[in-house]
């Protein structure tokens, strides 16, 4: 509605020679402090300086460039002093929305922003040297919900998963000869051979031989290298996969090995780039932002044996990344906050534009009555596997159908995950987070299915209804499913899942107000439009659940 009232004034400014965006128009729009001085108000102070006269003739002049209001949503639009103060007509409103929401369906509250465009998103991309563990979830499911809202917006989008095959990681695996190994065992078989190579300079040696060799193309230990990636890329890809998260493109950063001496050479005339002590290159990072943040503002690029070091591979796919949509996004832990400015700092020496970045937090577990960040390496970790496992279990103990309980479980996961701002960390508590109460994933997928039973028991068309006087509770409803399409845009502008987390729990919050409140079969007169209602927002859950990445359920 917001959306609505901009639109009349950005033409009246336009029939005055002022051209302003809508954008910037709602951005002005205020809500009045009571009802009684309208749903929204324009302030005209802003206009004085253009129009050389005062703001209450200006709103005048506005209000008499609107003209006639009959086809819209308002019932009217007065001028009060300075402010052009705009009034619903909640009747025509709730008529145009609710016939909007069910001719459209899953398409409501699409703006296709994104039509005849291109987006990549590279998210999730875990060592490929063991199952993922919990805290590695929260990239992927913000990463997915990211992917879903573009879409949603019309983008053709492109997901990626950047695999960093040459790593210190792989090869300590090698050295472990864990090339046969199954993808189950592959977690303790590095964490052992982890704190060997932490404790022994021969081993590390051992493991940066491999490494140099991979590089330069030893045959026998790129096979070796190949069969531990390759083994531990499907593995997480099962796990994920039965989370209702894919991936389009899978990059293996070893194919930009040979891309990496030209970065080198573009470097070079930067006059940033120098060799250290140690006979390693060197990119100077003075002068950047980057310099009130490290004693010696610098990122290393390679070794003092010539072989490159992530960051170096990692700009040759970021450059190579850059070239093949209009928007580029990455989603990165908290951890990598420098390391992605210190990336930023680089491509923009080589006057390339940096993808935008979403950085989340970690999750903490509790465990024995502390929590405690989880770590690979150290094996101190809980498994996405096995906490999905445990979810479901503790699911099926309140639904006997697994299928049911397996789909409440992972929208649970999800849910707690994604309803906190990427930037929060969070303290997870699985009993919580599969409570059927309060603000839950299991409480938004029983609000829709309590509503498909409402569908389900009624006989009544969705074509006719009459409205009649909207009582308090159904005006609530109309107004927050109104709201949808703005809530999903502003999760694109500020690539926030969460913003529709807490939509969605506000959403089924004032359904299940309306629901107590008001009767709906048997209402008589009001039957027809309330079961049109229930649908509307059963349309609308069902959308913003999917852009979560939660599967909903016609019954609990």
């Amino acid at each position: 509605m917001k959306e609505d009232a901009a639109k009349l004034i950005q033409q009246a400014l336009k029939n005055i020679k002022i051209d302003i965006k809508i954008q910037d128009i709602e951005k002005i729009i205020e809500i009045p402090p009571n009802s009684d001085m309208g749903d929204f108000a324009f302030p005209c102070f802003f206009l004085v300086g253009r129009l050389k006269t005062n703001p209450h003739d200006i709103a005048i002049q506005i209000r008499e460039e609107i003209g006639e209001i009959n086809q819209t949503n308002f019932k009217d639009i007065q001028v009060s002093g300075p402010y052009i103060n705009f009034f619903i007509d909640r009747n025509a409103l709730t008529k145009n929305l609710i016939r909007e929401i069910l001719k459209k369906k899953l398409d409501f509250g699409k703006t296709y922003t994104g039509r005849g465009k291109k987006a990549l998103i590279e998210h999730t991309s875990i060592n490929p040297n063991a199952a993922p563990h919990v805290g590695r979830a929260r990239n992927a499911i913000i990463g997915d919900s990211l992917v879903r809202i573009l879409k949603f917006h019309g983008f053709n989008t492109e997901t990626h998963y950047f695999v960093n095959d040459v790593s210190k990681q792989i090869a300590m695996l090698v050295l472990a000869k864990a090339e046969k190994m199954k993808f189950e065992n592959m977690l303790q078989k590095y964490v052992n051979i982890a704190s060997k190579v932490k404790k022994s300079k021969k081993l590390e040696k051992e493991v940066f031989d491999l490494l140099y060799k991979f590089e330069h193309n030893d045959k026998k230990v790129a096979a070796k290298f190949n069969s531990i990636t390759k083994t531990c890329v499907e593995g997480q890809r099962k796990i994920l996969s039965e989370m209702g998260i894919h991936y389009d493109v899978f990059d293996y950063e070893s194919s930009y090995l040979s891309k990496t001496m030209d970065i080198l050479e573009d470097l070079k005339t930067t006059g940033k780039l120098f060799e250290d002590k140690d006979g390693r290159m060197v990119l100077d990072m003075k002068g950047t932002k980057i310099q009130g943040q490290m004693k010696s503002p610098v990122l290393v690029l390679t070794r003092s044996d010539g072989t490159g070091l992530y960051p170096l591979r990692d700009l040759a796919y970021t450059i190579d990344k850059m070239k093949k949509s209009e928007l580029n996004i990455i989603v990165l832990g908290e951890d990598q906050k420098l390391y992605f400015q210190q990336l930023e700092e680089t491509l923009k020496l080589l006057h390339i534009t940096p993808p935008s970045v979403v950085h989340y937090s970690f999750i903490l577990l509790a465990k024995k009555g502390k929590s405690k960040k989880m770590s690979t390496r150290s094996g101190d970790v809980v498994l996405l596997e096995d906490f999905i496992s445990e979810a479901i279990k503790k699911a099926q103990k309140k639904s006997k159908n697994k299928k049911i309980a397996e789909k409440v479980a992972i929208g649970a996961v999800k849910y707690a995950i994604i309803k906190n701002g990427p930037n929060k960390i969070i303290n997870f508590n699985l009993d919580e987070a599969l409570n059927f109460e309060g603000d839950t994933g299991p409480y938004l997928m029983y609000s829709y299915a309590r509503a498909s039973s409402i569908i389900k028991k009624s006989k009544k068309s969705l074509k006719d209804f009459e409205i009649g006087e909207l009582e308090e509770k159904e005006t609530e409803l109309v107004k927050k499913l109104s709201e949808f399409s703005e809530v999903v845009h502003n999760s694109y502008k500020n690539l926030n899942p969460s913003l529709i987390a807490n939509y969605a729990l506000q959403l089924s919050q004032t359904f299940n107000e309306f629901y107590h409140t008001c009767k709906v079969i048997g209402s008589e007169e009001k039957e027809s439009f309330r079961i049109a209602l229930v649908e509307s927002f059963r349309n609308v859950l069902k959308n913003a659940l999917w852009l979560l990445g939660i599967e909903t359920l016609e019954e609990m």
